[in-house]
């Protein structure tokens, strides 16, 4: 189990924030615009209520687009180093996205799901284990589910 607050920031350590109430799911992205993002085969995303999210220094830059379900979203990132911390919608809605790898502590981290499943690389799918969505899940209610299960924040 993890304590509260949860802290983390860039890489060059511009940029530092905590999340002040337990997240509620994590699972990998393997969508084409978080393989970029990531340089990577996924990003490992962290859902937060927006209000639970801090900036105790440095200001983030942020960068737009539209996703492959024609939804807008944003990225909140580091405007010297590029490190992207948290992604979210336009406009904007009370989630957002923790990009699981810019905690300090990421050692708690288990995902429940694999997302985007369609872009993924069959080699970074761990499909025994996690729910799988070809796409964008239209119900979160089972990650939320499998989340709480593992009982990592006392939920």
């Amino acid at each position: 189990m993890s304590d509260l607050p949860l802290k983390g920031g860039c890489q060059c350590g511009q940029i530092r924030y905590e999340i002040r109430s337990a997240p509620f799911m994590v699972y990998n992205c393997h969508c084409s615009v978080c393989q970029k993002i990531s340089a990577s085969a996924f990003n490992v995303s962290v859902g937060i209520s927006a209000e639970s999210f801090a900036l105790t220094s440095g200001v983030t830059a942020r960068y737009e687009w539209e996703s492959e379900v024609g939804a807008r979203r944003y990225g909140l990132f580091c405007g010297k180093c590029g490190t992207r911390i948290v992604q979210g919608h336009v406009p904007d809605r009370p989630v957002l996205s923790l990009r699981g790898g810019t905690l300090d502590e990421p050692g708690w981290l288990d995902p429940v799901a694999d997302i985007w499943t369609r872009s993924a690389h069959s080699w970074a799918l761990a499909p025994d284990r996690r729910l799988q969505y070809e796409k964008q899940p239209e119900d979160y209610a089972p990650l939320l589910d499998a989340f709480a299960r593992l009982g990592q924040f006392g939920n």
